[in-house]
């Protein structure tokens, strides 16, 4: 684990991931929160979370957190991560009820309100698909609609590798998404949720392999919307520089050079 921020007068904004997909949140909320610091914080240590046994992936995301909270003392912390946010959001909020905790949940309610043909399609890994909250958002938000739930084993760390600037298997990234395009009655499936923070990362690569256009959801704004909306303004000082300090923190502590350079080009760094 990193050191501890050199500046305790100000309490940083902690962005959470499995992995990398949490930086499309991060870009989102600095967007919106171009005076606030943040440490990004991705559990390599422990991706991919989709071979995890519930109980034991619970407990390790809990005790990291006690770790996490104790070294930053953040303000918020975002858990942009739909795999954790389903599983382990409440156990966080019941054990450090001090930090408010905003989580990551499939954009099912949006999608619902948005769609003209009435389907849907969930993009997500097997973990989120199978958790009772997911479908308890389509019976609460989405019952008239027909909402199909496409867990995907390996597109995580297809995004992990495409933006690591690896080649991909295209074929592959065509045989996990084609299970969201659906026809019936003449109709076609003409939204897809995006419910992994890695996956929009990939997205260009989607819009070109669909086999119709459809809108690609991506909740990263909406969360970052929702992080503004529990902190308290801050006056913005003219000579202040954005994002100089914003820290990048990996749990194996082994950052490779591909790591490094993506975190870079993030405007983060590692202690």
């Amino acid at each position: 684990m990193s050191a501890p921020l050199s500046a305790r007068t100000e309490r940083p904004v902690l962005v959470f991931d499995s992995g990398i997909g949490g930086l499309t949140v991060l870009r989102e909320a600095r967007v919106l929160m171009p005076d606030r610091r943040f440490v990004y914080i991705a559990d390599d240590a422990g991706f991919p979370y989709g071979g995890w046994e519930e109980d034991r992936l619970r407990a390790r995301i809990v005790d990291l957190f006690g770790q996490f909270i104790e070294t930053y003392d953040p303000e918020i912390a975002v858990i942009a991560c739909n795999t954790a946010s389903t599983l382990v959001l409440e156990d966080l909020r019941n054990a450090y009820p001090s930090v408010p905790f905003v989580g990551t949940v499939p954009a099912i309610k949006p999608a619902a309100e948005r769609t003209s043909s009435g389907l849907v399609s969930v993009l997500a890994t097997p973990g989120t698909v199978k958790r009772a909250y997911t479908r308890d958002l389509i019976q609460s938000f989405a019952r008239q609609c027909h909402v199909r739930l496409v867990g995907a084993d390996q597109l995580a760390a297809l995004a992990e590798a495409h933006i690591r600037g690896e080649r991909i298997d295209e074929a592959l990234v065509m045989e996990q998404i084609a299970p969201c395009f659906i026809e019936q009655d003449g109709r076609r499936t003409d939204i897809v949720v995006l419910a992994c923070t890695h996956y929009p990362f990939l997205v260009n690569v989607f819009r070109r392999l669909a086999p119709w256009p459809v809108d690609w959801l991506d909740p990263a704004e909406a969360i970052a919307r929702r992080t503004v909306s529990l902190l308290s303004p801050k006056k913005w000082a003219e000579d202040q520089l954005p994002h100089h300090d914003d820290l990048a923190v990996v749990t194996s502590n082994k950052p490779d050079y591909a790591i490094r350079r993506l975190m870079h080009g993030f405007g983060l760094h590692f202690n």
